[in-house]
């Protein structure tokens, strides 16, 4: 297990030396970067929205849109179809999902059905992984009357190829706002995912996206007064739109389409050569050039409207045909209105409306000083976990601290390799690694310890160390990767960040603890051939300790009964602090432009908004304030009202620092995720325990990590502290560390079931948990060191879910000793073989459970 061929070396020391090659780039400046050779790397980590600042938006197509845009396509192709052939019909409509006509002619409805069989025509379905669909169905409730049906089939494939097209045109909106690196992606069956970052104006980005920005010109119908056709009925083949101004003005606008804006080539914001007013002017294709040119010639006099999103910007006379193929677009535009409008007429329109049910907004500032608490926090734990480990481990802590380097180095240089995004929870990953990395050297060195107190020379007791704990670091790594890699799969955003770092922190502390720690362990004892275990200034557990841990169990199986209940009790009367994650609506943070923030005042300026439940409070500084809205309860575009509302009120004294708004959609989905996410990665690690050691010990550890989870609920609902999808992320987290914990517990009885076949299982279980007594002491300190450091200087966005992980770590520790093993005795893990004795212990506690 010492020994180390040549090309072993060579290559642990050329992992070593690439992990810090690929991570040295995050410590200089760009500007430093663009200096250096082209072969070396370059590549920097990519830091999330919550560290530089940006907007994450989710936008949802509205199938109802399609229907409805389909339906009409699918009424006038009828309408087109039946006059071309002198096909009388009457009753043309639509209802629903369908659109019906009456063939006058009894003798004629084959021939109706022969000529509009081209709607029935199968299609190719490319976008829905192929095969052949029928986007319309016919059918014949009576004699004579044709019904066409939308079928779910045709309107997934519509929406699909929505869905590709308004990921095209959003891409060309994005890009026209000279964005860096702009993130637009396909989610899901009818949703598109918009992250920007480094955006100034995140407001901007909404009102470019939630336009539709379909364009037309048609005519504008003088026959009647448009008050009268407001009183009465408007002409036939019209309907009444109002302008953009303020009042809206009603005109008479035909349905008929002259040119649409599928005919534009260019549009450009400029200023009027007469009035020096902006506008944007526009140019045609040859068609739509072609079209205009005779629409203007045959209309002179009359008035013409442009029409966007169903409002008239504008409807000039048309004082002479226009034949040129261009034109402008006037109406009380602002310098930025008219490039907005520029951008959204050169990038296209959309298929259908966009809505956005999910907003999370940071700005720079915010991000920046995010960046600035992570790095103060990591620092902080890191020199904590240090000199712990050197005060405990003398020599042996300062290989470990080596170690512990090359494992930050390496998680580093992965994440700017992979391209994977640092995110705040991704920092407290990296923290919460650097206290949980020493777990394994702890692991080893403690058993190295062990080996010699019983009588193993200092070569065979290192040998033996690491031999004997490789089992117990796979096993107890393996469960928390398996919460880590769900977390990843159910998580959105920041979460998934953190359980990027944290899976691969567990990776490379694997790979640093039997290869780099080994590799210089071994090298110490070929060089000075030590006769003797290195002295540590410090002892925290005495060795060989005897503590009566069984003798105990009745009084803490109780409290912790009495205490789960309680917890119980407590979330189903009281209820949790659910986040908007959620439960939906609003969250603002704010700072004051100057001074301290008034909450009072806020809290009075917004009441008069008529939002519903408000709370405003501190956070963090006397400066910063945190506004939350409940969910309106009207749909995910009342959501977005709230922050136009509160936003237009506040604007002018406070800096909007973050935003997050989730629509009552997107909140059902991700309380439904995280519930599956807790509930698959217990059942997971339940088969991981089952598979590596008895049914006993997987049913002891899964109650063992229940009890944790109801305790940290319990937490959750005491303290009032919000749960939003980062308390996920801690609970699975406080899974994956507790289930660590027991698992080095389970792993020591495994061990000493072996070797002491006849020792009663209560003194067994005893001195499994006094072996690993000293272990799992350490192993919380560092733990809690990080998490301290990060409770303190990490910021206050991530307070909440550090707070949690305290406690998770403390519970933990707890029920790996007091829960898990007493539970052995509960499920008879020996019942083949029972001595003296042990009945009775079993049967008092099973006595003692039923209390």
């Amino acid at each position: 297990m010492l020994y180390f061929s040549r090309w072993k070396t060579i290559l642990i020391w050329l992992s070593v030396f690439l992990g810090i090659v690929f991570a040295a780039p995050n410590l200089v400046s760009t500007s430093t970067l663009d200096a250096l050779p082209d072969w070396l790397p370059k590549r920097q980590m990519t830091l999330g929205l919550d560290l530089q600042g940006g907007s994450h938006i989710l936008l949802r197509i509205e199938r109802e849109d399609i229907v409805k845009d389909r339906l009409e396509t699918a009424r006038d192709d009828i309408r087109r179809l039946l006059r071309d052939e002198s096909i009388g019909y009457t009753g043309l409509s639509g209802t629903g999902r369908s659109v019906q006509v009456r063939i006058r002619d009894d003798k004629q409805v084959e021939l109706a059905k022969e000529t509009l069989s081209t709607l029935t025509e199968p299609l190719s379905s490319g976008l829905l992984g192929g095969g052949v669909i029928s986007e319309l169905e016919l059918t014949e409730p009576e004699p004579g009357l044709l019904k066409y049906t939308l079928t779910e089939s045709g309107l997934d494939y519509r929406v699909a190829s929505a869905l590709t097209q308004s990921i095209e045109v959003v891409s060309r909106r994005v890009n026209e706002l000279g964005t860096t690196e702009p993130v637009i992606q396909r989610q899901g069956d009818d949703r598109i995912l918009v992250q920007v970052p480094g955006l100034e104006d995140p407001q901007r980005l909404k009102d470019i996206l939630g336009q539709t920005a379909k364009l037309t010109f048609r005519m504008v119908d003088q026959s009647m007064p448009a008050q009268e056709a407001l009183d009465g009925r408007p002409p036939a083949g019209t309907r009444v739109l109002f302008s953009a101004d303020d009042p809206p003005v009603p005109y008479i606008i035909e349905d008929r389409v002259i040119v649409s804006g599928e005919n534009l080539v260019d549009a450009q914001a400029t200023f009027d050569q007469r009035t020096s007013e902006p506008v944007v002017s526009f140019r045609f294709d040859t068609k739509g050039a072609t079209r205009f040119g005779q629409a203007t010639q045959q209309n002179v006099g009359r008035l013409f409207a442009i029409i966007l999103d169903d409002k008239v910007i504008s409807a000039p006379v048309i004082r002479e045909p226009i034949l040129g193929g261009s034109g402008q677009i006037s109406g009380n535009f602002t310098v930025q209105s008219a490039n907005d409008l520029a951008v959204l007429l050169r990038a296209g329109a959309l298929p259908a409306t966009l809505t956005i049910i999910e907003e999370r907004t940071v700005g720079p500032g915010l991000g920046q000083d995010s960046i600035d608490a992570g790095k103060l926090a990591a620092m902080i734990g890191s020199v904590l976990v240090l000199i712990f480990m050197v005060a405990i481990y003398g020599f042996l802590g300062i290989i470990a601290n080596i170690a512990l380097v090359v494992n930050v180095a390496i998680i580093i240089a992965l994440l700017s390799t992979l391209g994977a995004t640092l995110t705040l929870p991704g920092i407290a990953g990296i923290v919460l690694t650097i206290g949980m990395a020493v777990d394994s050297n702890v692991l080893i060195y403690e058993r190295i310890r062990e080996e010699r107190a019983n009588g193993r020379s200092v070569i065979q007791a290192i040998d033996a160390g690491f031999t004997r704990a490789l089992a117990t670091i796979i096993d107890a790594n393996v469960t928390t990767l398996i919460a880590a890699v769900i977390l990843f799969y159910l998580g959105t955003g920041p979460v998934r960040g953190f359980a990027v770092t944290l899976a691969l922190g567990i990776v490379t502390t694997v790979f640093t603890a039997f290869t780099f720690t080994r590799w210089m362990v071994a090298e110490w004892v070929r060089r000075r051939r030590p006769k003797e275990l290195p002295r540590a200034p410090l002892t925290l557990v005495p060795p060989s300790t005897k503590i009566p841990f069984m003798w105990l169990r009745r009084m803490t199986f109780t409290a912790s009964s009495l205490i789960s209940l309680a917890a119980l009790g407590l979330f189903m009367t009281v209820n949790m602090n659910y986040g908007i994650d959620f439960k939906g609506g609003t969250l603002i943070e704010v700072q004051a432009k100057s001074g301290p923030a008034d909450v009072a005042g806020i809290r009075a300026r917004l009441g008069g908004l008529n939002l519903g439940d408000i709370q405003v409070q501190q956070f963090g500084s006397d400066d910063e304030v945190l506004i939350r809205v409940e969910a309106q309860g009207s749909g995910d575009n009342a959501e977005q009202s709230v922050v136009a509302k509160v936003r237009g009120d506040l604007e002018s004294d406070y800096e909007f620092r973050r935003v997050e708004v989730v629509g009552p959609t997107v909140s059902g989905e991700l309380a439904r995720a995280g519930t599956i996410g807790v509930v698959v990665s217990l059942l997971a690690i339940l088969l991981y325990i089952w598979f590596r050691f008895e049914w006993q010990f997987a049913l002891g550890a899964i109650m063992a990590t229940l009890h944790d989870v109801i305790m940290t609920i319990g937490f959750f609902v005491i303290t009032g502290i919000e749960f939003n999808l980062s308390s996920i992320a801690a609970i699975l987290t406080i899974v994956g560390y507790s289930l660590n914990d027991t698992v080095v517990v389970y792993d020591r009885v495994r061990e000493n079931l072996r070797r002491f076949r006849k020792m009663a299982l209560p003194q067994l279980l005893d001195k499994s948990m006094n072996d690993t007594l000293s272990r799992t002491v350490m192993t919380s300190l560092t733990t809690l060191a990080a998490l301290l450091a990060l409770f303190f200087f990490g910021g206050e966005v991530i307070r909440s879910f550090t707070a949690a992980m305290i406690f998770g770590v403390v519970v933990g520790t707890y029920s790996s000793i007091f829960v898990a093993a007493p539970l052995l005795m509960l499920f008879n893990l020996r019942s083949g073989g029972k001595v003296a004795g042990q009945e009775e212990e079993e049967a008092g506690d099973s006595q003692s459970l039923a209390t």
